[in-house]
């Protein structure tokens, strides 16, 4: 299993936009004074914090302009519309209670406490009462409040006088610990008016903020997208509220080019084309998030496992294979227990012991170290299996094949000296990125996961281990030449890891696999190996997935390639299609000398017309469609038809076979 943990990073490891300029206040100054003249600066970063614009800055800080196209400053935008939905709603149902708003990937949510969920009519209405707050151009003001001030301006807030008291934390997608304030309580007045005597407040929330310095500058490129039930704080103990989730960009152009990548990821969505390809399904009678393959998906599943079975041996590892399930103290030896308890399926009572299904293999595999004496010269020792895990995803989150409970596990686990485990990773990361490349992914950046120092009891081992493991991952990271990005916090508890974040053919980043560095479990496990000094010393253990999970990855491969696979990976790669029935019994030698060469090869024998048989072709997404009529049977050729719909005719059977496995050998990209 890949997890990971690690010490503070190096700041340079966070790409941010260079900004245009920065300073250091000689005087107190407001970003106001300094920027003013610049519609483009939304916000200032004030030694790496952000403020805003109007907040006056001490002498002695470097001071940035934050702009809106930037990272930070898309995300003061969203933060700022999520706002004005809140008084937007307020405005129409003064009733609602308010929870929180914070600004996510692509946009913004704010979940509310209302009588009565929200409907799509709501939505637009709301719409239009944020385009009129918007054009009001209301001023943005923040003030600073002790918890008793608080308290009592937003007595009729439960869910704001729950979060006065949570001070520390940060505004996350789950509303889990959500900072209102951070060292100090800050409230956002909406106001009305020029210059400050004059203004009116018309409406308020508890937040840090920073926001744009008026609605005005969220412009026109906002716009409602949906509405969900959510769990307060992200916890079933806590009532349910509806989220409303929104999107911001800083034009109009803007939003509208991410609406139309958003239709042609509905286009690509792997759960409409699996079922329109009959690549698989999910049954109630089996239960949420565990999938059945299909015969034609069950094919794509195959020649994934054999590829990567094949790349592992070519590789140097050994394919080994583990239970299902397991007793659950091994879980606790390998430190899983307490950690991923929410996430693992509840124990089960059989003769007297306790056992679990099986979340991670990385245990099993320490277990086939320990099983005999080890010495230094099999390492690196390196084991793989399809590992199949089962993992208790909310039902919230289980989303066709890419967030499943059941998945398989193209899973490896690398044992090595300490002076080994560069070479390894290296190694490692190579071999994961060729496998990406293999599968038509050549576009990603890789992003270091490393522990979060504020919370320590959620990572083990000491500052030293830590900080050499993540030396490490930064080190081979920087050596291939990709942007590494910083994860802060994202590690798992027992080390550091590198993920591969792959962009698919429209755009969209998905994490795949992943390298970890281990020096906790073959502590617990008491793993050894004898040194050449005699000496027995314990091994780092390296956890590698290529893929991550074979479900995961086929979902991805399924919305890149929008079901159009290449040859290689195709479920029927070759349909062949009679013009006439008189020619049966020659597409079916065709198709015999195309099975014979290992080509997967279907025959439509039908009754429908020729050309709805090339329809049905195409809508299935054959690479190849081989056509025989009279001519063809004459010639001993066949008509060659592509995907794109373009045709070559009278090519001979020979030259089009070779052509076919030529393309499947070569796993081309090109059909």
């Amino acid at each position: 299993m890949s997890d990971v943990v690690s010490p503070p990073v190096p700041a340079d490891l966070t790409p941010v936009e260079s900004p245009t300029e920065a300073t250091t206040t000689t005087a107190t100054t407001s970003g106001v004074e300094l920027y003013g003249d610049r519609r483009d600066v939304v916000v200032v970063r004030v030694d790496g914090e952000l403020w805003d614009l109007d907040r006056e800055i001490p002498a002695g800080h470097k001071v940035e302009p934050v702009t809106i196209s930037e990272p930070d400053g898309l995300a003061v935008l969203r933060h700022s519309a999520a706002h004005v939905l809140a008084q937007a709603v307020q405005q129409v149902n003064p009733d609602a209670k308010l929870g929180i708003g914070p600004p996510v990937t692509d946009g913004f949510y704010y979940d509310f406490d209302v009588e009565t969920p929200f409907t799509p009519e709501d939505l637009k209405a709301l719409d239009k009462t944020m385009s009129r707050i918007i054009k009001e151009g209301q001023t943005f003001r923040r003030r600073v409040v002790t918890e008793d001030e608080a308290r009592a301006e937003l007595a009729n807030e439960p869910y704001k006088l729950e979060l006065i008291g949570l001070k520390g934390g940060s505004d996350d997608e789950n509303g889990e610990n959500v900072e209102v304030g951070g060292a100090e309580l800050t409230i956002y007045d909406n106001v009305r008016g020029a210059g400050r005597e004059s203004e009116t407040v018309v409406w308020k929330d508890l937040c840090r903020g920073p926001h744009l310095p008026n609605t005005r500058l969220i412009g026109n490129g906002v716009q409602l997208m949906r509405n969900a039930a959510a769990y307060w704080r992200g916890s079933e103990k806590n009532p349910m509220l509806q989220r409303v989730y929104g999107t911001a960009w800083p034009t109009k152009d803007e939003l509208k080019a991410y609406l139309e990548r958003l239709a042609e990821a509905e286009r690509r969505d792997h759960r409409r084309i699996g079922a329109e390809m009959d690549l698989f399904s999910f049954s109630d009678e089996v239960g949420s998030g565990l999938p059945l393959f299909h015969p034609r998906g069950g094919v794509i599943k195959r020649v994934m496992e054999d590829y990567v079975r094949q790349r592992h041996i070519e590789e140097g590892f050994s394919y080994v294979g583990t239970p299902h399930i397991t007793k659950d103290g091994l879980f606790h030896t390998s430190g899983h227990l307490p950690y991923y308890a929410d996430t693992m399926f509840p124990e089960m009572d059989l003769e007297g012991s306790k056992y679990r299904l099986k979340a991670m293999n990385c245990p099993m595999h320490n277990l086939i170290f320990a099983s005999r004496g080890r010495s230094y010269r099999e390492l690196p020792l390196r084991l793989f299996e399809f590992g199949s895990v089962y993992r208790y995803e909310k039902s919230g989150v289980v989303q066709g094949l890419t967030r499943v409970r059941g998945l398989t596990q193209d899973d490896s686990h690398s044992y090595v000296t300490p002076e080994q485990a560069p070479g390894e990773v290296k190694h490692l990361l190579n071999f994961m990125l060729s496998v990406l490349r293999d599968f038509g992914l050549d576009d990603f950046y890789l992003e270091l996961s490393t522990r979060d120092d504020s919370k320590p009891d959620k990572f083990v081992g000491s500052e030293e281990d830590w900080a050499s493991a993540t030396k490490i991952l930064e080190e081979v990271g920087r050596e291939t030449g990709l942007d590494l990005v910083a994860d802060p916090g994202g590690a798992a508890f027992y080390g550091p890891k590198i993920s591969v974040q792959a962009k698919d053919a429209i755009g969209r980043t998905w994490q795949m696999g992943t390298v970890q560095y281990d020096f906790n479990q073959p502590k617990g496990f008491g793993l050894e190996y004898t040194a050449a000094d005699g000496t027995r010393q314990q091994p780092v253990m390296i956890h590698s997935a290529k893929f991550g999970s074979i479900e995961r990855f086929m979902g991805v491969l399924i919305e890149h390639y929008a079901g159009a696979f290449p040859a290689w990976l195709a479920p029927v790669q070759v349909k062949m299609v009679p013009v006439a029935e008189a020619f049966d019994d020659y597409v079916k030698d065709v198709a015999a000398q195309l099975t014979a060469r290992g080509i997967r090869v279907e025959i439509d024998l039908s009754d429908d017309r020729f050309a709805k048989k090339i329809r049905n072709a195409s809508k299935e997404k054959v690479p190849f469609t081989l056509i025989a009529g009279g001519e063809d049977a004459e010639a001993g050729a066949v008509s060659f038809r592509f995907r794109d719909g373009t045709q070559e005719n009278g090519v001979p059977v020979a030259e089009a076979i070779e052509r076919i496995v030529t393309a499947v050998a070569e796993r081309s990209q090109q059909a």
